[in-house]
């Protein structure tokens, strides 16, 4: 990493249980406390489920307890269309705690599934939540039965998915996204059986099911289609133009990357390829920020001319919606049999999608061409992508996508 190579990290970054090369007796360990634990409970809380049928809940909708920077953004959509709803979680991670119910901060975390899904039977009449579970997500035997709890509860469940929670990785075609997972997760590979275990379960149990994004690769069945779930607050975000000559390239490239896992975002290419770029002369310079806050990280993007997401995966994710958001031209690989079904499903018009798509091997290319290009013309790609995010992932979109899916598990009429 050179001098016009910027590296911000201002948190250490905690990237959980599977991301330490854990044995597997280690992890069989942690599953048979946790049945143990369960089946002392499995009464207690099978009786605790029926008997809550019969008490008010103040709040419609909980979103948790998985601590997304995204769930913020879901509580807004909710709200934009009338619902009652909050945010919980019983741990969080580095980018925010911005969540209104963190109950683990009144028990320690490895019991924090048992009290939040007692505190989830007394308050919410639905809850939104990912793949991995709802409140009871982490335990064993009592994840495989928390649908039928629920609903002896009489709890509706909308399911989504976020990423991990899904990638059984035998599923799909994309090596290079098993081969980042064995390096920035390796623990994920004792996680397989629990994976396909929990799609089943909710996928048969759920009241309803969200896909999207790469998700598709991994998943057999949904009820909604969408390009994805992630919504951003576009109120909160100002297209600004550069007030240099319009006519000119920029100089020097300002480009950002922020990955939350390196492998995954393709980050090791992203610096090969602005290094040998640097070396040639070009004036191009990158941000590469970690463990940043989300709203440290939203001003860093605004000092940035293009935003490079992710060369992996396919697809793209809440990076690249905060980048085109701020207005900001995004590259990002995106695989065609996804886009296809986009565009077959009628979710996207041909040509509609803004990204600047690239692969590991065309990324140089790619950074070249939009460092001798006009100001003018990013901006141009800047604007469209901007609307783009408003038409797809606006907080009234979302909004409108979630409240028919209400209406159709019958929360409200």
């Amino acid at each position: 990493m050179n001098d016009k190579t910027t590296s911000t990290q201002t948190e250490p970054i905690d990237r959980g249980f599977h991301a330490k090369r854990v044995s597997y007796q280690k992890a069989i360990f942690v599953r048979a406390v946790y049945f143990l634990v369960d089946s002392i409970a499995l009464f207690p809380i099978v009786l605790i489920s029926i008997l809550s049928r019969f008490s008010p809940r103040p709040i419609e909708i909980g979103l948790g307890p998985v601590p997304t920077i995204n769930s913020k953004y879901h509580k807004q959509a909710l709200e934009r269309v009338g619902y009652t709803c909050e945010t919980f979680v019983y741990y969080t991670w580095y980018f925010t705690d911005d969540f209104d119910i963190n109950i683990g901060r009144y028990c320690p975390r490895a019991f924090g599934p048992y009290i939040a899904y007692i505190f989830v039977l007394f308050r919410y009449k639905c809850i939104y939540t990912y793949f991995t579970g709802g409140p009871l997500g982490f335990t064993t035997l009592l994840a495989r039965l928390e649908p039928f709890l629920l609903q002896l509860a009489g709890i509706k469940t909308v399911i989504m998915p976020f990423g991990g929670d899904v990638h059984v990785l035998t599923r799909g075609q994309n090596m290079l996204m098993i081969d980042a997972y064995a390096k920035d997760y390796p623990g994920f590979r004792h996680n397989k059986g629990r994976t396909e275990a929990l799609i089943d379960v909710w996928t048969h149990g759920a009241d309803h099911i969200v896909s999207g994004c790469d998700w598709v690769d991994f998943l057999y069945y949904w009820d909604t289609l969408m390009l994805s779930h992630f919504a951003i607050d576009t109120d909160n975000f100002e297209v600004v133009q550069s007030q240099q000559a319009p006519d000119k390239p920029c100089e020097p490239l300002r480009l950002i990357h922020a990955p939350n896992h390196r492998n995954l975002k393709g980050t090791k290419h992203i610096l090969k390829a602005v290094e040998e770029l640097q070396a040639e002369g070009l004036s191009v310079e990158l941000s590469l920020v970690e463990g940043v806050p989300n709203t440290k990280l939203l001003e860093m993007i605004q000092s940035a001319d293009v935003v490079l997401d992710q060369l992996v995966i396919g697809w793209y994710a809440m990076f690249a919606l905060e980048g085109m958001a701020s207005g900001k031209p995004v590259v990002c690989h995106v695989r065609q049999d996804f886009l296809d079904l986009y565009i077959g499903t009628g979710l996207l018009e041909p040509d509609e999608l803004p990204l600047i798509n690239t692969t590991i091997s065309t990324l140089k290319d790619t950074i070249r061409q939009l460092a001798l290009r006009p100001r003018s013309e990013l901006h141009e790609i800047g604007l469209r992508s901007h609307e783009f995010v408003k038409k797809h992932h606006s907080i009234e979109s979302i909004g409108k996508v979630f409240d028919n899916i209400n209406r159709e598990i019958s929360l409200r009429r």
